[in-house]
């Protein structure tokens, strides 16, 4: 039995298919982490969402910004984006049943006999695994229950930029939410830069990827993630990055958790920067 996490997939089933095979992945014996954004962008959401839905047990993912997103929208609270591809989910006869699947998705899983972490995007310096724990059920609450519906309308904006234990409502629920599924920068205090999106080198004076910030409570942690494409290779401890721009033509790869050894699977451009 191996487990195998899995880069952002964004709607791209070919591919996802192509990585399955290359690994030999078998779902009577193997498993699957999946880090998010399974959906939007690529060709064939609606397969993504039936196949790893269909898989049960054999896979365990956490909630992305675009798998948000196509909540919001399936719930009438945004506007397609022009780079949206999420029509077959939206006219699909299950949609319902696929819809209510991915809100009862996590934002965070931890494996302590794996000693892994799995996440979307990041993590803020102040919370140790504990409190994003906590902070993770929080969200999954509210997205689980019958409010998720406003919930889905008041997520999004870019404040507050800071944690407070004192924060409360609709703030500390965007913020929580926008760590998990937006996280890319932050500066030495902890302040969150979601407007920056590039690749490290690019960001304003001041700002760092989340993960280098100093003293960050869950440095300890082996944190495997998605969300960034354009993040690169990197040199850090216990931080596995494994969007590989799958959708910009890059690749799509899949990290065996029990040795770390990647596996990667060459992809076509199927979306401009």
């Amino acid at each position: 039995m191996a487990t195998y996490a899995i880069g952002d997939i964004q709607g791209c089933h070919d591919e996802f298919q192509r990585l399955l095979n290359h690994i030999n992945f078998d779902p009577s014996h193997d498993r699957l982490w999946l880090v998010g954004d399974l959906v939007n962008r690529g060709p064939d959401s609606l397969s993504v969402l039936r196949f790893i839905k269909g898989l049960g047990d054999a896979a365990t993912t956490v909630l992305g910004n675009h798998d948000l997103h196509t909540l919001a929208v399936a719930n009438g609270h945004l506007k397609y984006h022009r780079n949206d591809n999420i029509d077959d989910i939206l006219n699909a006869e299950d949609r319902d049943e696929l819809t209510h699947w991915l809100r009862h998705l996590p934002l965070l899983h931890h494996d302590n006999e794996l000693n892994f972490t799995m996440i979307h995007a990041g993590l803020p310096p102040q919370w140790d695994l504990a409190t994003a724990q906590s902070c993770a059920k929080e969200v999954e609450a509210i997205l689980q229950s019958d409010t998720h519906v406003e919930f889905l309308d008041r997520m999004y904006g870019n404040e507050p930029n800071q944690w407070d234990e004192k924060l409360e409502n609709w703030e500390r629920l965007r913020f929580i939410t926008n760590c998990f599924s937006r996280l890319r920068y932050c500066d030495a205090e902890g302040r969150l830069a979601l407007e920056e999106k590039g690749s490290p080198g690019t960001q304003a004076t001041g700002l760092v990827p989340w993960f280098t910030v100093p003293n960050r409570k869950s440095a300890e942690l082996r944190i495997v993630f998605g969300h960034w494409s354009t993040l690169g290779p990197i040199d850090s401890t216990n931080i596995y990055p494994i969007d590989t721009g799958c959708l910009w033509g890059d690749s799509l790869t899949a990290l065996r958790l029990d040795d770390c050894k990647q596996f990667s699977i060459d992809c076509p451009q199927i979306k401009k920067f």
